[in-house]
């Protein structure tokens, strides 16, 4: 007689499991949303930059008529990605995006559509 329940590993009280969305706006938040949020909230004009990228996502979502969610906001972040890398620009890895305003207000925009993304995530209560 076999058990069923002997297939499945059992999963300690101290795991965590993230939905694949969520995992992945907890990666882009490491890579560029933490230091870009932090330089924008230390400087209006580049604050002002991120609110209007935010401004342009808001909009394709619902364009697409998709909620501001964790699934809708990292199908957005893979594109912008996608996009990026097909133009041979890069996204910083965790640790490597700029620190100071000036070098955000330089930064490729997808980067900075990035940084809105992680905002919207933020907002949305999504990470």
């Amino acid at each position: 007689m076999t058990n069923e329940f002997l297939a499945f590993a059992p999963i300690s009280a101290d795991a965590v499991i993230l939905d694949p969305a969520v995992a992945q706006l907890d990666e882009m938040m490491a890579r560029v949303g933490v230091d870009g949020l932090a330089a924008a909230f230390a400087d209006p004009g580049l604050l002002a930059l991120v609110d209007q990228h935010a401004a342009a996502v808001r909009d394709a979502l619902a364009g697409a008529e998709r909620p501001i969610d964790a699934e809708a906001l990292s199908a957005y972040a893979r594109s912008i990605v996608a996009a990026a890398r097909r133009a041979g620009r890069f996204v910083p890895a965790a640790g490597e995006a700029p620190t100071h305003p000036a070098d955000w207000q330089s930064t490729d925009w997808h980067v900075l559509r990035l940084v809105a993304v992680c905002l919207l995530a933020d907002d949305a209560g999504a990470l």
